[in-house]
């Protein structure tokens, strides 16, 4: 039985929601993007009159203005983003019982049934486009096909408002000549690594020497040699599936950089303290702690430590990022933006080995008193309660790292 499988994706899915909302810029170039004061000034998404200007997305909004001088830029609303994308989910389910988001706005909707034709999942994708126009007022273009890769393949292809079939006869004839950067994991690195052996092509990929392409991008490689000839067979996840969460992990780019010891502290104690608040909610304790950090000139560092025991405690997350920075980063100030994310994860309902010669009863306590602190501010908001050492440098109080953060897709192989 041949699978039928359709990969929903939203058309500037940002912009679109936005110009929904806010009738007086439909006809106008649209942008939403970041907080220039507060530094976060790229571009997230744009809609398509700004499209036709060149912008990019990624690139910064003065770079973005200068191409086009009348580009209105308005900040993301994400929780507006998450509505809207769990009203198109509910309306996926009702055609089927396997659907996989990636990311807020795309998915894949799995239609495989006895019975079912590619030519059925046509006439089905056309269905969805018109009901997500009709009801939800956004485009949406989709991809038809036999695979996973090809089905989002197809939904990039024709855009906005579109369907596209990509069927097991005449997958190379519309496959092979797109550029090798058109597959999904085809990016800009291993696109230079196959640029290098005069792979340019879908088609140059699927007939490329196995050899080579394991010598130069090792068995990934010869993964995505695989999607190039149309042999993926991943499945598309039931409803009822969730992801194991393997880390907890928040970063922030700052409306101010790092330029001492004590700038590092408070944001790595505001990032601590949001980390910890999810390790809580989600019931985990981790025993592993890393740190990345970006310098003023956007280089990219990393490291972590393993901690004796595990814990949820944000002074205790802090305190061994502080290490961390101090040891392996603080001879290159400033920074522009810093990370903490912790692993090796257990369940907080496991039995605790307590240490004879520390004071567990302390870390029992604090840990009921940061319980309370997550149930303040979940009733009245993050920030009814702030730590003194966040209060003495005013000016990066008014981050709040638990809500203001950015939704990813998740990889394809998390599964």
């Amino acid at each position: 039985m041949e699978r039928v499988i359709l990969h929903v994706d939203a058309n500037s899915y940002y912009a679109s929601v936005e110009c929904l909302y806010n009738p007086d810029i439909r006809n106008k170039p649209v942008a939403v993007g970041g907080d220039v004061e507060a530094r976060h000034g790229i571009i997230l998404t744009k809609n398509q009159i700004a499209k036709k200007y060149g912008i990019k997305t990624g690139e910064a909004i003065w770079q973005a203005k200068q191409k086009c001088p009348g580009l209105i830029c308005v900040p993301p609303d994400f929780g507006l983003y998450i509505r809207f994308s769990k009203r198109m989910r509910r309306m996926f389910e009702e055609y089927s019982d396997r659907v996989e988001n990636f990311g807020l706005d795309e998915a894949w909707i799995d239609l495989t049934n006895r019975g079912i034709t590619i030519t059925d999942g046509e006439r089905l994708a056309h269905e969805i486009r018109e009901r997500i126009k009709g009801e939800l007022g956004i485009t949406v273009s989709v991809g038809v096909s036999y695979n996973k890769i090809f089905a989002k393949l197809g939904s990039d292809m024709k855009k906005p408002d579109a369907v596209t079939v990509i069927r097991k006869d005449d997958y190379r004839e519309k496959t092979s000549g797109l550029p090798v950067e058109d597959l999904l994991y085809v990016g800009p690195a291993t696109r230079r690594k196959l640029q290098d052996i005069n792979v340019l092509t879908i088609g140059a990929l699927a007939q490329a020497d196995t050899d080579t392409i394991s010598y130069k991008l090792g068995k990934n490689g010869l993964i995505l040699q695989a999607f190039a000839n149309g042999l993926d067979q991943s499945p598309v996840m039931h409803i009822d599936t969730r992801m194991a969460i393997k880390s907890v992990g928040n970063s922030t780019t700052l409306p101010y950089d790092i330029e001492t010891l004590d700038d590092a502290k408070c944001v790595y104690y505001l990032l601590a303290e949001s980390v910890a608040a999810r390790l809580r909610e989600n019931g985990f304790r981790s025993r592993c702690i890393s740190i990345s950090t970006r310098t003023t000139k956007l280089i990219t560092g990393g490291c972590q430590r393993s901690l004796q025991h595990n814990t949820n405690l944000t002074d205790e997350i802090a305190e061994t990022a502080m290490e961390l920075f101090t040891e392996r980063f603080a001879r290159h100030l400033p920074y522009r933006s810093v990370g903490i994310s912790c692993s090796m994860l257990t369940p907080d309902t496991e039995p605790v080995q307590l240490d004879l010669l520390g004071d567990e009863l302390s870390r029992l306590q604090r840990e009921r008193m940061e319980r309370s602190i997550d149930s303040l501010r979940h009733r009245y908001g993050h920030q009814i309660l702030q730590r003194g050492i966040v209060l003495t440098h005013q000016r990066f109080a008014d981050i709040n790292p638990k809500e203001d953060h950015n939704i990813h897709p998740v990889p394809f192989f998390a599964g």
